[in-house]
């Protein structure tokens, strides 16, 4: 039975793929400091899954926890969420965001490197893309300026890791790009969870719908999309976490180095997801229009053709999913954790 290291394990997507790797069946240690997250979805996978989770409380800038990390545990991966991830922010906090996400990521490859453990699937993002030069998003497109600190903070990362497959080709890397995550479990025990008002804009739809705040604001109506407000490819959370299982049976053939985007080659905006969520709530969301956002592109989605091929993977969820499970996750838990 193989042990997978999950950093960042008890986040939003974290905890969702520390769940489908214990119905399949992996032992799982989850690292994380709980800056944005909570124990308690752990618990809640635990009640799911009838399964535990091995938790250690740490930061993976701190080289001396993780040791203890792989001294204590025989780890045959590592899944690496940790990070900090809101676009906005990181405009706003560009060197907390360089010091946590890039140089947190060469900490953790130097202490898996001492421990010979050479595989590692990266939760990277397509805001390494930058600003599109053109739509589908292809894995073969050159990587562009990303237009913000969260997303160059992914875009080094990618290329430390590039550089690191080509100074020794023991290790076996897969670097996921996320496209936009939403959506919750089924259950509705475990979600999206962030602190203060959301940087995503499911949660801050369901808050609003749920009572917790009072407007949302929609960050500009003026690009060039068919309603003026940005499009996005949104996919559903558990399609995604099974996106990183699907990458450590790709660890397992010893392939090297390879780059998927995880999407759903579908576009919606702003507007759209409001009717959706509406439609799934049964309540109007009240929403104003506001200026744009620093950092943000007209329109992101993903060609998924290569992650169907090689990973033999698929996203599976359709929007009313999205928007159902974010409601019964919302309304069963109004104040998060």
């Amino acid at each position: 039975m193989k042990t997978i290291l999950v950093t960042g394990g008890a986040g939003y997507i974290g905890s969702h793929t520390v769940l489908q790797l214990l119905e399949a069946d992996y032992q799982v240690v989850v690292f994380d400091n709980l800056s944005n997250a909570s124990e308690e979805s752990l618990k809640r996978v635990s009640a799911l899954t009838g399964k535990a989770v091995t938790f250690v409380q740490g930061d993976i800038r701190n080289t001396e926890q993780l040791d203890e990390v792989f001294l204590n545990h025989d780890i045959d991966a590592v899944i690496h969420f940790a990070g900090l991830k809101a676009v906005g922010e990181s405009v706003q906090k560009p060197l907390e965001y360089y010091e946590n996400n890039v140089y947190g990521s060469v900490a953790l490859c130097d202490v898996m490197r001492k421990h010979n453990v050479k595989n590692i699937v990266f939760s990277s993002s397509a805001t390494v893309y930058g600003d599109p030069v053109s739509l589908p998003l292809r894995e073969d497109m050159a990587t562009g300026q990303p237009t913000n600190p969260y997303g160059m903070s992914k875009l080094m990362v990618e290329t430390i890791l590039t550089d690191l497959y080509q100074s020794d080709e023991a290790w076996n890397i897969v670097l996921l790009r996320y496209f936009n995550p939403v959506g919750a479990h089924p259950s509705g025990q475990i979600g999206e969870d962030p602190n203060g008002i959301p940087n995503n804009l499911m949660p801050y739809i369901s808050q609003v719908a749920s009572g917790k705040l009072e407007q949302l604001a929609v960050f500009g109506d003026d690009y060039d999309t068919p309603d003026g407000t940005g499009v996005r490819d949104y996919i559903h959370v558990e399609d995604l976490a099974n996106g990183h299982l699907k990458a450590i049976e790709r660890l397992d053939l010893n392939m090297g180095l390879d780059i998927y985007n995880l999407g759903t080659g579908q576009g919606y905006s702003v507007l759209e997801m409001i009717k959706a969520f509406e439609k799934a709530c049964g309540k109007s969301i009240n929403y104003k229009i506001a200026p744009r956002r620093s950092g943000d592109v007209a329109a992101c989605y993903a060609d998924p053709t290569k992650a169907a091929t090689e990973l033999n993977w698929n996203a599976q969820k359709t929007l009313e999913d999205m928007c159902e499970n974010t409601w019964h996750w919302q309304s069963q838990n109004p104040q998060g954790y």
